[in-house]
Formats: C-alpha cells, structure tokens, sequence
C-alpha cells in the first residue's frame, strides 16, 4: 500500500473552459485503484465557496466515483469524522494560509496525517494551487495580499512549492525566497502540470497541455548560481 500526492501548479476541472474534468483529474481518480473510489473534495480554501462545489460535482459526477465533500463552515464534526472513509482527497485552491489554519482547528491535518501514515490503505491526496502546496513544508502564496515565501504546510513532502509558475509571473518572487532561505528549496509548477510523489518520494513530471512543465530550484552558494540552482523536469503528456 502507499501514499500518492499529485500536487497540480494549475490546471484540473478547476481551470478549465467548461469546468469539464482533464487528464490530470483522470489520473488523480485512477491512481486509487479501485472501482467507484469515493473522492472527498476540500474547498476549504476557498471558505467552501457553493459554486466550486458544485463544479466540482458536476464535473466528477462523470468519472465512475463516488463524491462526498468536506465542510468545516456547517457540519464540521461530520465531515471530520468521515475522511478517512475517502480513498481520495482532492483539495481546491484558494488562500493557503486560512485553509491550513481551519484544518488545525477542525483536527483535519491530524486526519490527513494518520491517512498518509496508515501502511494498511492506498491513500491519494491531491489538489491545485493552495491545494497543492498544503502537502509541502513551505510555499510562494498571496494569502496576505503580496506574493512571498511561507513556511506553513503539512510537511508530508519536503521542501517547498509554487504554484501558477507560467500563469502568474511567479518565478522570479520564487526564487528569491529559496535564495534567501525564506522558505525551503523545492519545485515550481506551471499550469497544467503536476508533480506526482509516491511515499514522499518524487515519481513523475505530468502535463494535461503541451509546454506546461516544473522546475526544480535548490539554494546554492556558487557564485555563478545567483543563490540558487535550477532543473527544468521534463513532464510526461498524459
């Protein structure tokens, strides 16, 4: 049994044109090996905005799955209660810093921790954008108004992430937060690609789109390196 993370930079059922699922959400649902897997979606981020639910509902209700969703505004306890009852996690995006917040006062990080950690189950965790860089130790977020480096996460992977690579100008904010060790080195992701981890361990580079891709960025005190060093990861088109 193991634990997978597909952490989206952008892309998804979220990001598309008629809210219709992608490859990337295919994939997401395929990995948890089983028929009618049931997918729990996260909206947390978003204050569990009513018309993300709903695309996301309509959106799945297609792939062969099951749907719950989690919802700390009204019936928390509930939701709670029943995640770990989800063979899949997919978690939407939106601020980063309020979702980690409402996740350590509802117990659901210490619910997702024990998933991760169960060597018994398959668990999938997934999502896009705050949702992606919720699994990492750090981030490159707007959830205080300006783009910076955090250190907030729940550190099931190492590191750091940030989303939106191509789609919002983040490169450059990015890697000066790793060059001045604001925030861990790690990955930055374009729209349309993931990055799919395996028991903590980077396995794969994905795309729902040509050209998307990831980078690897790493501090580095070489002179020539500008503080940090830089590795495109070639995606596979899925």
């Amino acid at each position: 049994m193991s634990t997978h993370i597909v952490a989206m930079g952008g892309g998804g059922f979220s990001m598309s044109s008629n809210g219709a699922p992608t490859s990337l959400d295919r994939y997401v649902v395929d990995l948890a090996g089983a028929r009618a897997p049931l997918v729990c979606f996260a909206p947390t981020a978003s204050a569990d905005n009513a018309t993300y639910i709903n695309r996301f509902l309509m959106a799945y209700s297609g792939l062969g799955v099951r749907t719950m969703v989690l919802t700390l505004w009204q019936g928390a306890a509930e939701s709670v209660r029943r995640l770990p009852e989800a063979d899949v996690v997919l978690v939407g995006g939106g601020n980063t810093a309020n979702l980690m917040a409402l996740w350590e006062v509802h117990g659901v990080s210490t619910a997702l921790r024990r998933m991760a950690g169960d060597p018994d189950r398959t668990t999938v965790l997934g999502g896009i954008s705050a949702g992606a860089a919720c699994w990492f130790e750090g981030c490159l977020t707007d959830a205080f108004g300006d783009l910076r480096g955090w250190r907030g996460g729940l550190g099931l992977l190492p590191g750091s992430f940030c989303p939106h690579l191509d789609g919002e100008d983040r490169g450059a904010v990015y890697t000066q937060a790793v060059a001045s060790g604001m925030i861990p080195g790690g990955y930055g992701v374009d729209d349309g690609a993931a990055l799919h981890f395996v028991d903590g361990e980077l396995s794969r580079a994905l795309a729902e789109r040509e050209g998307a891709h990831a980078l690897h960025v790493m501090p580095s005190d070489e002179p020539a390196a500008s503080g940090v060093l830089t590795e495109i990861l070639s995606a596979e088109l899925i």
